[in-house]
């Protein structure tokens, strides 16, 4: 102790005394202990690949969009700016997203599912506006739109896993499966009533995913296949499907059946991913991109710009992203802490998964065109925003991890 107190006055400074500090003093670094904190306890790896990700994704709005822009007179930059103001927004509100904590996250989940619902339900009046005969989209001022289906993802996975995760002692039962049927419920209506049957197919098989996951019994496992089945029979038999989209559906199982009608979409993709070869005819130098042969080339079909312009090798970059970001997923799934951390983790990973399979497999004919946008990829400022949020999620999952290990 003397020694201490001697090299404190050898420097002209006072031995410091128990409760020195200031309340003030001490709340400003514990502050900044907690910010500090925060950004140690991220994934970085993650926020790598999802910037790679869309950056890849900007390139190719750009490339996708710039020839039908010249050609109508306008600025050939309009959807390069828009795509990078939606990547730097959504890059904001995952780390935003992030620094929250899980209790957080709970306590704001009834008001995000609740906003989202209020959201799909604004889609249906006048406020809703109608593009390729779906009515999915808010009009907003500037000419900007808001899609609340894609958010419908975030709120239904936050919203499960907080229902399940506030059962108390053993498997979760039939009471616990029926609130989260009836929170996704709603939001799978009113996602089909748009309609959009891509996103409603993505909500069905997370709600799946994430009750298997929560651990209940599989006789109640069982019983749900059955009553799903069920409702696909009846959803056939009532006709409760679109005419377009059952028509899909038949292009697909037999796609030069219509290739005038149809199945063109399908052969158009097919045509344009395989024209790139190996190594692609280079970014901006695309012709079937440039006469724009594959309708919503920007948007659903931003997988026939890579696989033209990039090639197989650039093809095999975005999946090979895409797998590190599941994967990471799933890694903080099964490190979370707490059955909350593990279904949102869980919940996201399936949604990417799906969701990338979904998208790449219709543009290669091995699934039906459903009219989903890649994750990170595709142009969209309500896909980008959700994706972040999602990854956001997933990093306040593992800072609890890193800071509770």
């Amino acid at each position: 102790m003397a020694g201490r107190s001697t090299s404190y006055t050898a420097r002209g400074l006072s031995t410091p005394r128990p409760g020195a500090l200031s309340g003030r003093s001490r709340s400003l670094l514990a502050r900044s202990f907690a910010r500090n904190s925060a950004l140690r306890h991220m994934d970085w790896l993650l926020v790598l690949v999802v910037a790679a990700l869309s950056a890849l994704g900007v390139l190719l709005v750009w490339s996708a969009t710039q020839p039908g822009l010249i050609a109508a007179g306008q600025d050939p930059r309009t959807y390069l700016k828009k795509q990078l103001l939606w990547v730097v927004i959504g890059l904001v509100l995952m780390f935003v997203v992030s620094l929250a904590d899980t209790r957080q996250l709970k306590a704001w989940t009834p008001f995000f599912y609740g906003a989202t619902l209020l959201g799909l339900l604004a889609v249906l009046t006048p406020l809703g506006s109608d593009v390729n005969g779906a009515k999915a989209w808010i009009s907003l001022p500037g000419g900007f739109q808001v899609e609340p289906s894609e958010f419908a993802k975030v709120a239904l996975i936050v919203m499960t896993a907080m229902i399940f995760s506030r059962v108390r002692g053993g498997r979760p039962g039939l009471r616990a499966v029926l609130l989260a049927l009836v929170a996704a419920a709603p939001l799978i209506g009113l996602v089909v009533t748009e309609p959009a049957l891509g996103v409603a197919l993505v909500l069905v098989v997370v709600t799946a995913t994430m009750i298997l996951l929560s651990g209940v019994r599989l006789r109640l496992v069982a019983a749900l296949v059955g009553i799903v089945a069920a409702v696909i029979a009846a959803a056939g038999g009532l006709h409760l499907l679109k005419s377009y989209q059952l028509t899909r559906f038949t292009s697909f199982l037999h796609p030069s059946a219509d290739l005038s009608g149809a199945g063109y979409n399908a052969a158009q993709a097919k045509i344009a991913v395989g024209s790139g070869g190996m190594f692609g005819q280079g970014l901006f130098h695309g012709q079937l991109v440039a006469g724009n042969f594959v309708p919503s080339q920007q948007t659903d079909f931003i997988f026939t710009v890579a696989g033209e312009e990039l090639g197989f090798v650039g093809t095999i970059v975005i999946v090979f992203l895409l797998g590190v970001v599941i994967i990471r997923a799933l890694r903080i799934a099964t490190r979370a802490d707490e059955l909350f951390g593990l279904l949102v983790a869980s919940g996201i990973a399936m949604w990417f998964a799906f969701q990338s399979f979904v998208n790449i497999g219709m543009t290669i004919g091995i699934m039906p065109i459903t009219g989903i946008p890649l994750p990170f990829v595709s142009y969209g400022g309500s896909a980008i925003f959700a994706d972040m949020i999602a990854i956001g999620l997933l990093q306040s999952v593992h800072r609890r991890h890193s800071v509770f290990d």
